[in-house]
């Protein structure tokens, strides 16, 4: 599965960037100017030496361009040399996209190194040297981060490094982290993987790092030491300012000697296996701006006075189940910018000093515990407050927000939907108003610069007509209003929406024909729609076969788009469409919508006439219910050609005729339903027709053959031929018995005369 969701959380909370930038994400340090007095020879050979230990690849040969043999490698590029002495003091190959078989040993020749930054590379899943750092005794700054380096750590080398400011061996990638909660490792290094590193002892690594202020292990495995993670650090890093150790398999309590590191800033622990409560003691942590603790199992009372904290910009605690807390009164002045407390145990109302936070960008607070009335007002690339027990009107002050995604589904809001939230959004993309309370008709002035992708409210009691200013919204994919009052014809008029790719008006009082007359056809096109769903409605009249053939997304699979259905905001927030489905007889929830799904339901309705031959062409789909209809006909044998199929439900119609053999040589049909039709003669044999239970042909008083306990006669065989075949073959068989003899051909009809008015009267008392 590729995806392409993007919301770029950095767990080592630095960018991907080019070669020989990446010094600037460190803070605090300044690239020395190169001296005039040039480097000395050792210095050049031992850096010729690494050059050459790195393979001959169009990045290296661009990335050491300038270091010749001869020249002052001082003034290469990545190099720098300190005071007046000729020696490198500064190397910064970081993403350089380099590869090598191993890290050569002439680094440590360097000594006189201070910054070293090898980032971004491919060493090959190589070991680092187990001695050899230690001789860079002036190192501050040392980073291996994501250069597919494997083993353990060399602790009791790199921990004799007692001037290191800053230490980064993570494996830098990015998540895709979902707007419901959930989350995707994507990207970062293909060449690297998760917890190939190993942390022996965290002891051993600290404790000679007293000027140690950031250290980023993320993705390294600290699994088997415990809680010593916790009090080393206490104890050994006392001007401690960043600690990032996310997914490092890290379990127990956070302890409470990390009380001392009062000089942090930053604290990352999300994706492990902590247990215990959230430290109050990070509200006393007066530099503190980042505090992600989501992906644990942290339990009881969080303090309400660390969200105080005016220089907090991130505090995440989603997805700790057993979390409970409120949200207090905020101050003026507030720099939070992403709060997330979702799928956690916190309870309470939304204060209104909610609309002091002038920065908030993230708020999900999709808790299930929280009650009340909405905000007044929000300033916030997505606010997500699902599955609680809010109550109320939505504010017309939601409107003048910069939302792009607006999640509120599965409440207990009343009144209508605010008009200017539809009218005046310019930045909206997603609204999910699914499950609640909402009434009264949409807005019918749909802003012209509309930037809507996926609309949602299903399940609520929304009158009148769809409006026709939908047609602004060009980038709509998902329209989900099933569950409602919508009185309407089909709106063919959507068919301009060229995106429209889930269109779900089930259950609601839509009426008339949905297929176009002939002169229409082309005005009613939609060849971008994968799932329709019209089940519960009022339409009627007939299905055209050309209609059909105009879905041409369920003909021919596309290569050009994400796996997941997912909508992309700003940050790269991602939003993945969910949607409930009748999917093999059961109403599912689908969490993520796959774009390969094709899916067509048309039951419960007032259709009749034939079933369009041409659904045999949509050989993408997946499902196809058009049962509860009266439809007439035979089944078409060109479903057969439906190879994906995994659902088919034609029940209680008029169907006629036998059932195709070609069904039978549907591998993937794991539901069938043709109960309650006029079918007739021999069910197909074969391993896969014969799994299907007695339900799926049950009503059918012409049918037999297993599953069925009612046997097939001799005159079975006959009633398998098509009507038209049967008689061209009498015919021939009857003329060959005139060579025979007029005497044998009148025999032959009477013979076959009689069984052919039992079989009519059959019929006759079947109907």
């Amino acid at each position: 599965m590729t995806f392409q969701t993007k919301t770029l959380l950095m767990l080592s909370l630095h960018l991907l960037i080019p070669c020989s930038s990446a010094a600037a994400t460190y803070t605090n340090h300044t690239r020395a100017i190169s001296p005039a007095v040039p480097c000395l020879p050792d210095q050049a050979a031992a850096l010729l030496q690494l050059k050459s230990s790195f393979s001959i690849t169009n990045e290296s040969m661009a990335a050491f361009d300038s270091w010749k043999a001869g020249e002052d490698c001082c003034r290469w590029e990545g190099v720098s040399c300190g005071d007046a002495d000729g020696r490198v003091t500064w190397l910064d190959l970081g993403d350089c996209g380099l590869e090598s078989g191993q890290l050569d040993p002439v680094l440590f020749k360097l000594t006189s190194l201070e910054y070293l930054n090898l980032s971004g590379n491919d060493f090959n899943m190589s070991e680092i040297p187990s001695t050899g750092f230690e001789r860079l005794s002036k190192l501050t700054h040392l980073n291996l981060s994501s250069s597919n380096i494997a083993g353990q750590v060399p602790v009791h080398s790199i921990g004799q490094l007692n001037s290191l400011v800053s230490l980064d061996m993570s494996s830098r990638f990015g998540l895709s982290e979902l707007f419901d909660d959930r989350y995707t490792v994507y990207g970062g290094d293909s060449t690297a993987h998760a917890w190939q590193l190993i942390v022996p002892n965290v002891t051993t690594l600290v404790a000679n790092l007293i000027n140690l202020k950031e250290l980023r292990l993320g993705l390294l495995d600290l699994s088997n030491i415990g809680a010593e993670w916790c009090s080393a650090l206490s104890k050994y890093t006392p001007n401690l300012r960043v600690l990032s150790l996310p997914f490092c398999s890290l379990n127990g309590n956070i302890c409470r000697t990390l009380s001392s590191l009062r000089s942090l800033s930053v604290i990352d622990l999300q994706y492990n296996h902590l247990t215990g409560s959230v430290p109050e003691f990070f509200a006393n942590y007066s530099s503190l701006s980042v505090l992600q603790l989501s992906y644990n199992y942290l339990e009881g009372w969080v303090s309400p006075l660390i969200f105080q904290n005016k220089k907090l910009v991130t505090i995440d605690l989603h997805r700790n189940h057993d979390l409970s807390g409120t949200l207090p009164n905020f101050p003026v002045g507030s720099s939070l910018e992403s709060l997330l407390v979702s799928l956690t145990n916190f309870s309470g109302g939304i204060p209104s000093t909610i609309s002091n936070l002038k920065s908030l960008k993230k708020l999900g607070l999709g808790a299930s515990g929280f009650s009340g009335e909405l905000p007044s007002s929000i300033g916030t690339t997505y606010f997500k407050a699902s599955r609680n027990n809010l109550s109320g009107d939505i504010p017309p002050s939601f409107c003048s927000s910069n939302l792009q995604f607006l999640d509120l589904s599965y409440n207990l809001l009343s009144g209508s939907i605010p008009s200017c939230l539809i009218e005046d959004a310019n930045a909206l993309q997603v609204l999910n108003l699914k499950q609640n309370q909402l009434h009264g008709e949409l807005a019918y002035n749909m802003n012209e610069s509309c930037t809507l992708e996926d609309l949602d409210f299903s399940d609520n009691r929304i009158e009148g007509n769809l409006p026709r200013s939908l047609v602004s919204c060009r980038k709509l994919e998902v329209l989900d209003i099933q569950n409602n009052q919508i009185n309407d014809s089909f709106p063919c008029w959507m068919s301009v929406i060229p995106r429209l790719q889930v269109l779900i008006l089930k259950s609601n009082k839509f009426f008339g024909q949905v297929t176009p007359t002939v002169a229409e056809e082309s005005t009613c096109e939609f060849p971008s729609l994968r799932i329709l769903d019209l089940a519960s409605n009022k339409f009627s009249g007939t299905l055209s076969d050309a209609w059909f053939m105009r879905l041409k997304s369920m003909m021919i699979e596309s290569t050009n788009e994400t796996l997941v259905m997912e909508f992309e905001g700003e940050q790269h927030r991602v939003y993945q469409v969910n949607t409930v489905l009748t999917y093999k007889g059961s109403a599912i929830a689908i969490s993520k919508i796959l774009r390969t799904f094709v899916f067509i339901d048309v039951s419960n309705n007032a259709f009749h006439g034939s079933i369009p031959k041409s659904m045999g062409e949509l050989v993408l789909l997946h499902a196809l219910n058009m049962s509860h209809n009266s439809l007439t006909g035979p089944i078409p044998s060109q479903l057969g050609h439906l190879n994906q199929m995994e659902a088919l439900d034609l029940s209680s119609n008029e169907l006629l005729g036998v059932i195709p053999q070609e069904l039978a040589s549907l591998d993937f049909l794991g539901t069938l339903n043709l109960s309650y039709n006029k079918l007739e003669g021999k069910i197909p044999e074969s391993l896969h027709f014969s799994s299907f239970s007695n339900s799926s042909f049950l009503g059918n008083d012409a049918l037999c053959g297993p599953p069925l306990s009612e046997g097939c006669s001799n005159m079975t065989l006959l009633n398998l031929i098509p009507s038209e075949k049967k008689y061209v073959d009498v015919m021939l068989f009857l003329f060959s018995g005139i060579g025979f003899g007029l005497g044998f051909a009148i025999a032959i009809v009477v013979s076959w005369g009689i069984p052919i008015r039992k079989r009519s009267l059959v019929r006759q008392r079947a109907l």
